[in-house]
């Protein structure tokens, strides 16, 4: 996709990835991180939107909150590159070819957005006001592109990925994935996870934690966790949580 127009020009581009039945009764490798980037795609769009380019604390906020979100976009085009779509391919080749042709597409819309990022940030006057509202269109045209990606992958690579892998196999696969990534990163998609996934997804992101992560990782994961949570979303992470309360984070009741 250029960042001046989306690949494709209407959600009509997405009608023939066909909704995926009995989504609930298996392991959907998508549903986290998509809510999580999401609401990060969506905030960051806001504020680049209602910024003062002349306040100069809230546009280096800004600016840099943008930087962060197409550095995230671009580690995460790459680690379903890496393990994803490789693992689609592995057993049926080609079978991800949309989204492959999709990734190649974002990673060089994120260099021109990173470029034009660049630009505005040493812009001043009148030119930062006219550079600020360019880079926040292309912002929202590749944000609306990858919301319709999204939708492919949840519903025609998950499909794809639940007639070749068991549920055992696909979390293995999403164990590999998350090893992959670095404990900034990770620190950062923590945070927009517990901001935006339901409580029992929650729930289930705390007890894979619990399990794959040495206490010393396990902790400050689940103080950030704690952390984003007002009283009546933890209430509802411990009815998600049941008897198996993780430790430091809620208490079941």
């Amino acid at each position: 996709m250029d960042a001046r127009g989306p690949h494709r020009p209407s959600p009509a581009g997405v009608a023939d990835a066909q909704e995926p039945a009995a989504v609930a009764a298996r392991f959907d490798i998508y549903v986290a991180i998509h809510k999580a980037l999401r609401h990060f795609m969506n905030d960051a769009l806001l504020n680049l939107g209602r910024m003062d380019a002349e306040d100069a604390a809230e546009f280096e906020r800004t600016c840099a909150q943008a930087a962060g979100l197409l550095r995230e976009l671009r580690h995460h085009v790459r680690s379903e590159n890496d393990h994803l779509h490789t693992a689609i391919e592995a057993r049926r080749p080609a079978a991800a070819a949309r989204t492959v042709e999709d990734h190649g597409e974002h990673l060089a819309t994120i260099a021109e957005l990173e470029d034009e990022l660049l630009m505005l940030r040493r812009a001043g006057g009148a030119r930062r006001q006219v550079l600020a509202q360019q880079f926040y269109r292309h912002v929202a045209l590749f944000v609306a592109e990858n919301l319709q990606h999204m939708q492919v992958e949840e519903t025609a690579n998950n499909a794809t990925l639940w007639a070749l892998y068991s549920d055992e196999e696909l979390v293995a696969l999403n164990g590999r994935l998350l090893d992959g990534i670095g404990p900034a990163e990770m620190a950062l998609l923590v945070r927009w996870m517990a901001r935006s996934v339901a409580p029992q997804e929650l729930a289930t992101i705390c007890l894979d934690a619990r399990v794959r992560l040495p206490p010393d990782i396990l902790a400050p994961m689940l103080e950030l966790i704690r952390a984003e949570l007002d009283e009546g979303r933890r209430a509802q992470l411990a009815r998600a949580l049941g008897g198996a309360a993780a430790p430091g984070l809620v208490q079941a009741r």
